[in-house]
């Protein structure tokens, strides 16, 4: 498993909405291999949310943005 960042080294949105994207991934293939297919649903949709915030920021804080989300 990959070192997480301590949470003081999370300064910017975007580096924590893909935090939260990698973490919410990581608990839904957990929940659903244990046969909660609900929390999986909840936890997968929680990850594409926090995807999808992360490219937002992360284009915003860049400049301009990649044009797939906006």
């Amino acid at each position: 498993m990959a070192d997480r960042p301590k949470s003081e080294e999370l300064t910017e949105p975007g580096a924590v909405a893909s935090y939260v994207a990698t973490l919410t991934a990581e608990l839904s293939v957990l929940a659903r291999h244990h046969g909660l297919d609900a929390l999986g649903f909840i936890l997968e949709m929680a990850r594409l949310e926090a995807e999808n915030a992360s490219h937002k920021l992360i284009g915003s804080e860049g400049g301009a943005g990649s044009g797939l989300l906006d």
